[in-house]
């Protein structure tokens, strides 16, 4: 049997990367989120200008061959700004992720797992909680707890949290009606190995699926909570915080104080979500 489970897998594997390099969507996904991560990483060794210092002599000075995106209204280069942008985002939005999908797991498994009056239950609280707008719901909880990055990881994680819960049921619902787990029942496995040894592995394609699809909703709320002033805080480069800060100046024609800023956060969103869509793609072949 290890002779052809082996192969078996190893086949499995080999198909899922071919179809993912097939797949258009993850093509162009990929490139422009290891771009940003890249910026992230290694952006304040690259960028041409120190993205926190002022300069007020410059302020709003328009897209030049000095200053590529213009400057803000402190004189900051705004180039510099938007490719170091993304490590706060980058921080936040996938640490919220991780947590969500960890929350969520962990309630799918259960409520799929037992059912009856407990699955009854949680479910019912899950629905609750997402019929209330998660920004209403983060909105009250930073008011409630201080603004903090570890406060938007937690609020962010917890409101996905539920979300990622119900298509992790919906796999396990699936899976424990299968031989392997009622094997491991006659041998009289515990709940918790069941649940964890035995499910979770063949649910791992939808979990990951799911997890980066809601790192795209995750980075656009770390971005809408920022823009509202509940977020990430001066003096971060953050996309976000520029445009809140700048978006007033659009009506006086100092289009680029914003533009590039808001651009930079939808070309991040689309690129996770079209590399999700492209690891929906591979996992449904």
């Amino acid at each position: 049997m290890t002779y052809v489970a082996i192969p078996a897998t190893r086949n499995r594997r080999h198909e899922f990367f071919a179809t993912l390099l097939r797949s258009g969507s993850f093509l162009a996904g990929v490139p422009i989120v290891v771009f940003w991560v890249f910026c992230s990483v290694f952006g304040p060794h690259i960028v041409p200008y120190d993205p926190l210092a002022e300069d007020v002599l410059n302020a709003l000075g328009p897209p030049s061959s000095v200053h590529w995106f213009g400057t803000d209204q402190l004189g900051r280069d705004i180039f510099s700004r938007v490719l170091v942008g993304s490590r706060d985002i980058l921080i936040v939005a996938p640490l919220a992720t991780i947590m969500a999908t960890a929350v969520g797991t962990v309630l799918g498994l259960i409520t799929g797992y037992f059912r009856g009056i407990l699955d009854d239950v949680i479910s019912r609280l899950i629905e609750a909680t997402m019929a209330i707008p998660g920004v209403i719901v983060s909105l009250l909880a930073i008011v409630a707890l201080g603004t903090s990055e570890g406060t938007v990881i937690i609020v962010i994680g917890l409101s996905f949290g539920p979300v990622i819960g119900r298509t992790v049921r919906s796999a396990v619902l699936a899976e424990r009606e299968l031989d392997y787990v009622a094997a491991a029942t006659l041998r009289r496995e515990n709940s918790t190995h069941i649940m964890f040894i035995e499910i979770l592995p063949n649910i791992l394609p939808p979990i990951l699926v799911e997890s980066t699809v809601r790192l795209g909703y995750a980075i656009f709320a770390v971005a809408a909570l920022s823009f509202l002033g509940f977020g990430l805080q001066p003096p971060s480069p953050d996309w976000a915080l520029s445009v809140s800060a700048n978006y007033s100046m659009i009506s006086g024609g100092f289009w680029w104080t914003v533009l590039f800023d808001a651009v930079a956060i939808a070309s991040l969103v689309v690129g996770v979500n079209l590399t999700a869509d492209g690891l929906h793609g591979a996992l449904d072949d």
